[in-house]
């Protein structure tokens, strides 16, 4: 029998050291090593979901500034761009004269960014928007966005938006609230920190009202909805629906089984 360090040198190049793979084990012992790993892993969630909550916490920061952003119908705001929701997600995305792949392409790490956004109405369904911003002209992005198959909103910066938002000379997300007219700045993350956006609950965990599920540790007021009932089809969401019947039955069955194996 061919063992795991025999199969992965077969592999290797002519020069290159043989891979020291782990050791091959019966299921019972692979079971348990997954046991043993699987305790750290969840102490991993759950200080995630503690940092998730701390991070609901962050003091605001009032953005009193006046922005002006070019859209696919002309000129909008920093405040249109929330498109009636209360959060607001900003991705700066270098697209632009001057980035390497100009004009064909973005830059290849904001265009795997974009490549892993998960569908934009799941977001929209937790009162959030998202949006990419670049100082490449409208007709540029609409021709990548088609290429790419890409269907994230995404505006052109005019001004110093970018500059003020610490994204002037590197990619970055920023995170605002609208609590109506007024307009806070909440969140910021970039470089590493970025890598894991796309998901729609990365997305959820930096912004400042959260996934608003019951089980999370949210300010006193915050939304909140029953775990799991808000979930649709992306092309099923209706503003003010009740969640479905059917839906319901099944994921509370799901959560009830999920609760008592993780007891």
């Amino acid at each position: 029998m061919t063992t795991a360090n025999q199969s992965a040198k077969n592999g290797q190049n002519a020069g290159q050291p043989a891979m020291q793979t782990p050791p091959v084990v019966s299921p019972q012992d692979w079971e348990a090593a997954r046991q043993q790993l699987l305790v750290k892993e969840k102490a991993h969630t759950r200080a995630r979901d503690a940092l998730a909550a701390e991070r609901r916490r962050m003091p605001w920061m009032a953005v009193d500034k006046t922005y002006a952003f070019e859209g696919p119908g002309g000129k909008v705001s920093l405040h249109d761009l929330f498109q009636g929701r209360r959060q607001l997600i900003v991705y700066r995305a270098f697209f632009e004269p001057g980035v390497f792949g100009w004009p064909d392409h973005a830059c290849r790490g904001c265009s795997m960014v974009a490549d892993q956004v998960a569908h934009v109405s799941h977001l929209n369904a937790r009162d959030t928007t998202l949006v990419f911003a670049s100082r490449a002209p409208q007709a540029d992005i609409a021709r990548l966005k088609q290429r790419m198959g890409w269907e994230i909103p995404w505006v052109t910066i005019t001004d110093s938006f970018d500059a003020d938002f610490s994204v002037d000379e590197w990619h970055g997300t920023n995170v605002f609230f609208r609590d109506g007219d007024r307009i806070f700045r909440t969140y910021f993350v970039k470089s590493r920190g970025d890598e894991q956006m796309g998901g729609t609950w990365n997305y959820l965990d930096i912004t400042p009202l959260g996934r608003q599920e019951v089980w999370e540790d949210s300010p006193q007021g915050y939304p909140q909805t029953p775990t799991y009932k808000w979930w649709n089809w992306h092309d099923s969401y209706e503003e003010g629906a009740a969640p479905d019947k059917k839906w319901v039955e099944v994921s509370t069955a799901g959560e009830k089984a999920f609760r008592e194996a993780g007891a």
